[in-house]
């Protein structure tokens, strides 16, 4: 998942996320360019996922 793919399409990818991870809000979601890290491992924490499957899944939609 690079920078670009992650920010040009990271709307589509909340409303994804959250329809597969309904525990999620959009605090967890908040996406800040430089904070990919970050945000996988709130991800990580409330999905219960690893940051591998996470960053596949986010690059795969």
């Amino acid at each position: 998942m690079t920078k670009l793919e992650l920010k040009g399409s990271w709307n589509e990818a909340k409303g994804k996320l959250k329809q597969k991870y309904a525990q999620l809000t959009d605090d967890d979601l908040l996406f800040t360019e430089g904070k990919e890290d970050e945000l996988l491992g709130r991800l990580q924490k409330k999905t219960g996922e690893t940051k591998e499957n996470l960053r596949t899944y986010i690059a795969d939609l």
